[in-house]
C-alpha cells in the first residue's frame, strides 16, 4: 500500500483495505468446516477403486479428493491417471498439467501428460515438456515417447544410445526401440529388433498391429492401444475443477490489496464520494480455494499414504509365450495401465573412494517450507540420506520459482545408486556434478542441519 496517499478525513477507503483483506480471513477460518469428505479419504478410496479396475468409481472418489484439496499436486495426478485409465485423454491431460503446475515434478507425471496430449494430436506440445525433462525420464521411456509425439528419428536416436550403454539391455528397452523403429519407417530393423522378444509365429502379427497404426492420424488408436484402454467422448474435466477457480493464498491476498488500492485512489479523486464498505459474502470460486483444513499446497501427494497412482511406463506388451533369450534377463510381466508403485527395500549405497563430488535432486517445490517438508519425508522413506545434508535451492524455469531439493555428499558411483533406489520406488531423481548445478538456479543454496524432525 502506498503510505504517501493522503488521509485527512477520508479514513474510510483505508477501511475497505482491511475489509478486503479481512474477506480472506474469514474464508479461511470458515470454510474448514464444510461437510464434504476429507480429501485424503477420498483419495484413498480412489486409490483402492483403480486398483481394483473400478475406473468410474476411481475418477469420483479422485474428483472429490482435488475437491477438498484443490492445490494438491499429488491428487491431481491420481485423478490424471483415473481419467487416463478410462479412455478421457483431454480430462487427463488437463489434470495432470494442473499437476504440473502446481509443483509435481515426477517423471511420470510428466510422461502421462505428454502421452495424453500425443493421444489429443498435440504431439508438439507433448515433446516440448519430454525435452524439459528429459535428464530425469527413463531413456526407454523417453524414446518411444518422442516416436510417438512424432519424432521418431530422435526417439531411434535415444533408444539406441540406451540399449549401447546397457551391458543387458531389457526386453522393454528392445521392444521399444523396435516399435520405435516401426513408427519410423524402418521395418527391416523393426522387424530384426521385434524378433528378439517376440516368437516367431506371432512376428508377424505384431509387425502387422504395428502397420495398422502408422498413419499420421492414428495418433489416438495408438495410445489407447499401448495403455490397453477405449478411448471415449470427453469434453473434459468438470469446470469446478479447474485450477484456476482455486488461486494460491498469495495471490488471492494481492488482489484483495489491488482491489483496495483502486478504492483508494478513487477515493482522492476530487469530488469523489468516500468509499463505503460492504462485508459481502465470498464468492463461490473464493471459499472452495480453500476448502482443505491446510491452505498452503502439500507437495508430495501420497507420502502420508506411501502409495502412488502413475501411468504405465511406455512399454509393447510381450507375449507371455515369449521365452528369454538371456538367462540374466528377466522378462516383464503383463501389466495394467495403472498400477501402484511401491518402494523398494533399502539397500546401502556403494562407498566411494573419492571426494563428495556430487549431489542427488529429489523433487522441487512450490516454497521452501514445502521444500523442507519434502526433505523430511524423504529422509524417511530412504534410509540412506541419513547422513548427508539437504540443499535447498531456489530456481526459476520457465517464469516459475521452485524449491529444489538435492541430498550432497555422494560420489559419482553411489549417487548413481542411490538414484536407482528413488526411481524403483516411483520417484524422479538425477544425479549431477556439484560443478554442473541444474539450469534455472538462483544460486541462493540453503543447507539445513542434518537433523531428525
Amino acid at each position: 500500500m502506498d503510505r504517501s496517499i493522503k488521509t485527512g478525513s477520508q479514513t474510510t477507503p483505508r477501511l475497505a483495505l482491511a475489509v478486503t483483506t479481512a474477506l480472506a480471513s474469514i474464508a479461511l477460518s470458515s470454510c474448514a468446516t464444510n461437510a464434504a469428505p476429507r480429501a485424503d479419504v477420498s483419495f484413498g478410496s480412489a486409490q483402492t477403486a483403480l486398483a481394483k479396475g473400478q475406473v468410474d468409481k476411481a475418477i469420483m472418489h479422485a474428483e472429490a479428493a482435488v475437491l477438498a484439496e484443490p492445490r494438491n499436486p499429488g491428487f491431481r495426478a491420481l485423478l490424471g491417471a483415473a481419467y487416463l485409465e478410462a479412455g478421457r485423454f483431454a480430462s487427463a491431460a488437463t489434470s495432470f498439467n494442473d499437476a504440473l503446475d502446481l509443483g509435481d515434478d515426477n517423471p511420470r507425471t510428466v510422461l502421462s501428460f505428454a502421452l495424453a496430449k500425443i493421444a489429443l494430436g498435440e504431439g508438439a506440445a507433448a515433446t516440448a515438456m519430454l525435452d524439459d525433462y528429459a535428464q530425469a525420464i527413463d531413456p526407454a521411456d523417453l524414446g518411444l515417447a518422442l516416436a510417438l509425439g512424432g519424432q521418431p528419428e530422435r526417439g531411434v536416436h535415444v533408444l539406441i544410445n540406451a540399449v549401447r550403454a546397457s551391458e543387458a539391455p531389457s526386453p522393454k528397452l528392445r521392444q521399444n526401440l523396435a516399435y520405435t523403429y516401426a513408427l519410423a519407417g524402418n521395418w527391416r530393423l523393426a522387424r530384426v529388433m521385434a524378433a528378439e522378444d517376440v516368437p516367431a509365429d506371432q512376428l508377424n502379427a505384431r509387425l502387422s498391429q504395428w502397420a495398422a497404426m502408422s498413419a499420421p492420424e492414428q495418433f489416438e488408436l495408438r495410445i489407447a492401444t499401448m495403455l490397453g484402454v477405449s478411448p471415449r467422448a470427453d469434453s473434459g474435466q468438470p469446470q469446478q475443477l479447474a485450477l484456476a477457480n482455486f488461486p494460491s493464498q498469495d495471490v488471492m491476498v494481492a488482489e484483495a490489496a489491488s482491489q483496495a488500492t483502486v478504492d483508494l485512489a478513487a477515493a482522492d479523486m476530487p469530488g469523489a464520494e468516500p468509499v463505503q464498505p460492504a462485508l459481502a459474502a465470498p464468492s463461490p470460486a473464493f471459499a472452495q480455494a480453500f476448502a482443505a483444513p491446510e491452505p498452503e499446497i502439500r507437495t508430495l501427494a501420497a507420502a502420508e499414504t506411501g502409495a502412488r497412482y502413475v501411468s504405465n511406463p511406455v512399454v509393447q506388451q510381450l507375449p507371455a509365450a515369449s521365452a528369454p533369450r538371456a538367462p540374466a534377463a528377466p522378462r516383464m510381466a503383463a501389466a495394467t495401465p495403472q498400477r501402484r508403485m511401491a518402494a523398494t527395500a533399502a539397500a546401502p549405497a556403494p562407498k566411494d573412494k573419492g571426494p563428495a563430488t556430487h549431489l542427488v535432486q529429489l523433487g522441487s517445490y512450490t516454497s521452501k517450507v514445502e521444500a523442507e517438508r519434502g526433505w523430511t519425508v524423504l529422509k524417511g522413506k530412504f534410509p540412506q540420506l541419513k547422513d548427508h545434508k539437504p540443499v535447498i535451492t531456489e530456481a526459476v524455469v520457465n517464469g516459475r520459482t521452485f524449491w529444489r531439493v538435492a541430498a550432497a555428499g555422494f560420489g559419482a558411483n553411489s549417487a548413481k545408486s542411490l538414484c536407482g533406489t528413488v526411481k524403483s520406488a516411483g520417484r524422479g531423481c538425477f544425479a549431477y556434478a556439484a560443478s554442473s548445478p541444474p539450469a534455472g538456479a538462483i544460486k541462493r543454496d540453503v543447507q539445513m542441519a542434518s537433523r531428525s524432525r
